[in-house]
Formats: structure tokens, sequence, C-alpha cells
């Protein structure tokens, strides 16, 4: 079949969505079918595309971290969708990019899929000036309004969609499909050069954080557990991967000569080397309170590590507490004793990684995750013939 995906959010773009719909492109062209990706430009960035992927003008945005608005109009773009023939169209977001599948979903007659990726309204603080619960209001409005005209909804989780149920959504054909770990970017990884890079010892405990360093992150929370934990294990490391206008502040907080030269920022980390980065730790932190699914969670998991999080909408339905990890209450203390325990009782650590790793092959792989979406596809096709 020949799918069209509309997106705000694609590469080089280094944020979920994008990760998402890349590899679900990957895995929906390993079993033969045709993608074609509609999505912005990037914040300037000079990138080669394949023949397959139609960009949109966009412009920079002065936010907290690096985003591209798309503008979504284009003769070009649309007189080569007016000759393409889909058998269905598969949006990631309700607004911009979104607009014209809806658009071309209803002039084809061909099924409209839409993914609700993200709590939206958790993000209305990126819409300065606007207050924030307007901006929070408007855009669950829309996304809602914008699902009842699409034959299929997916969502992430099953928290993911309580979430949004409780905010007035409602669809007879909603499924919940993970986004899946390209196995192929994950192969042969480099762990050992990576910690004798930072000179990280090798029997020291290496903790790991890769997030953007925003708000809806909770990284500030997470730098005061991290304190207490190496203040209290003088053998343990902490490595915090990406950027974020939060940076400063984290830095602070994890000023402490008690814990100097076991702190690790390394920047936002390409896409490629994040393998090298969950090879060298030993175990997985995570704090934010706003995910959907957090893919982040099943590539640290697939890479046999066990997870210690806050039990949060999209996280606690994929770590097993007590079996591939620790979920906590947001209270410092207890997230401090979740991760020590995790650090100094080896056997216990040993078991979860062992079986985050078996429970993410086994669950949130590209081909395992791509079948999901198969059958949903082949559904919406169905239903539009009868």
């Amino acid at each position: 079949m020949h799918i069209g995906i509309f997106t705000n959010n694609y590469l080089p773009n280094p944020y979920g969505v994008s990760t998402s719909v890349e590899g679900f492109r990957k895995g929906l062209e390993k079993k033969g079918h045709r993608i074609s990706i509609f999505a912005p430009t990037w914040c300037d960035e000079v990138y080669e595309d394949s023949s397959n992927i139609y960009r949109y003008p966009s412009f920079k945005v002065p936010t907290k971290v690096s985003f591209s608005i798309a503008v979504p109009y284009s003769s070009k773009i649309d007189k080569e969708i007016r000759s393409m023939k889909f058998d269905l169209i598969h949006a990631q977001h309700p607004n911009l990019i979104g607009a014209q599948a809806k658009r071309w979903a209803k002039e084809k007659n061909i099924p409209l899929i839409y993914t609700w990726h993200s709590i939206y309204d958790k993000y209305a603080h990126y819409a300065s000036p606007i207050p924030e619960k307007i901006a929070a209001k408007w855009v669950i409005d829309n996304a809602i309004k914008f699902a009842k005209n699409a034959d299929h909804v997916i969502v992430p989780t099953k928290s993911m969609l309580e979430i949004i149920k409780d905010k007035g959504f409602s669809h007879d054909n909603v499924h919940i499909i993970h986004s899946g770990v390209d196995k192929d970017l994950f192969s042969n990884p480099e762990g050992n050069k990576l910690r004798s890079e930072y000179d990280i010892p090798d029997d020291a405990i290496l903790l790991m954080s890769i997030s953007r360093m925003t708000e809806e992150k909770n990284v500030c929370f997470l730098a005061r557990v991290i304190k207490k934990v190496l203040i209290r294990n003088k053998d343990a490391y902490f490595l915090f991967g990406g950027e974020g206008d939060l940076f400063y502040e984290v830095r602070e907080i994890l000023r402490d000569e008690l814990i100097s030269g076991r702190i690790i920022f390394v920047g936002k980390i390409d896409r490629e080397l994040i393998k090298n980065y969950l090879d060298a730790a030993d175990i997985f932190v995570y704090a934010s309170i706003t995910e959907t699914q957090g893919t982040i969670i099943s590539e640290a998991m697939y890479m046999g590590l066990p997870v210690v999080a806050v039990k949060a909408s999209g996280v606690k339905d994929m770590v097993i507490d007590g079996r591939t990890g620790y979920l906590t209450d947001e209270s410092i203390d207890d997230m401090v004793y979740a991760v020590l325990r995790c650090i100094t009782e080896d056997s216990d650590r040993q078991s979860l990684a062992k079986e985050a790793e078996l429970y993410a092959k086994e669950n949130y792989t590209i081909e395992v995750c791509t079948e999901k979406l198969l059958d949903v596809y082949n559904q919406a096709i169905l239903g539009n013939r009868i």
C-alpha cells in the first residue's frame, strides 16, 4: 500500500515524534509498502532527503528549545499530492501539516489515521505570550475535534488514553501502539570506549538520563535526587545527555564539592551515538511527569538498563515496578531510596536489567509495533470499502 505520513516533526528534528515516524517508516518499507512523508524544513539546517520526503517551508521560533514551525502551504507539494494515489493518510499532529492531512484524506476519499502523541496542554507554556490556561484549553479542544474526524486514532499507552478521555475525548476506533526500537540503530554499541573517554572507572555505577532540560521533563527535581544519591554513594557517577533552558539551573543544583568530578554533562547526543551512552550506563533514571511513552525509556530497556523513574503517565505503562525497574512517587526521598537500592543490590539490579531487555525485545521493537500498525491500516481500508 501507499501511505502518506503528515507530520510537524521529522528528522533532523531530534524529538520523540521524529523518532516514531522514522521507525515506522523503516518498518513499513521493510514490509514492502511505499511511504511518502510530508514534513517541515528544520531550523535552517542543511540535510539530504530521499525522493519520498516532501518539505513544507518553515520558520525557526524563539522558544526555549530549538524548534521550527511549518508553513503548511505549498503549491508545489499540492501538485505532487494531486498526482499521487494513496491508500490512506496518517497524521501525526492535529494542526498545521495535520490540517493538510485532513484536507487530502477528505479530497481523495481515503481513510485518515491520527496518532495522538503528546499531552499537548502540558506544553502550553511554550505558547508565551498567550496565557497558559487559554493555550492549554485551545490545544486540547483542537486535538479532540481533529480526532473525531479521523477514522482510527492511535495512542502510545493506556495511561495516555485515560488522560485524554478525562479531557473529553471519545472515539469508536482507538488503538494502543508504542513506537518501536530500531534494532539496527542499536547494534554493536561501544560503551567501554565512552567510559574511557569520560574517565569513568570500570567498577563505578554509572547513572544516566537523556532528555531535554526543560520544565516538562522535571529535570530540576531529578538533579536534586541525583545530588543526594551521589553524596550518599561515593562510587556512583551521573551522566546527563541533553540541552535546554534549564541547563544552568540543573548545573547549579549539582554544583557541590562532595560530588565534584562525578557529574558529566554531554549536551545533545547525536541519534546514532545514543546506543554507546546507554551501553556505558548501569541504571537509567527519569523524572518526567508528562510522557505519553518516552521512547528513550524503551531504548534504555532494550539496551539492558533497569529504569528508576517517577510513576507518571506513559512511563508507568512501560516500566514494570520490581521487574524491569522501580517506579516511585514524585518524592525526592522516595526516588533517592529507589536509586540507591538499585545501586547497592547487585543481584537485583542484574535481574532487573535482564528482564528489562527481554521485555523490550518482546514488546517494543519496530517489527512488533509495525505489525500492530498494519493491522490498524488494514481495518481502516476495509472499513472504507464497506
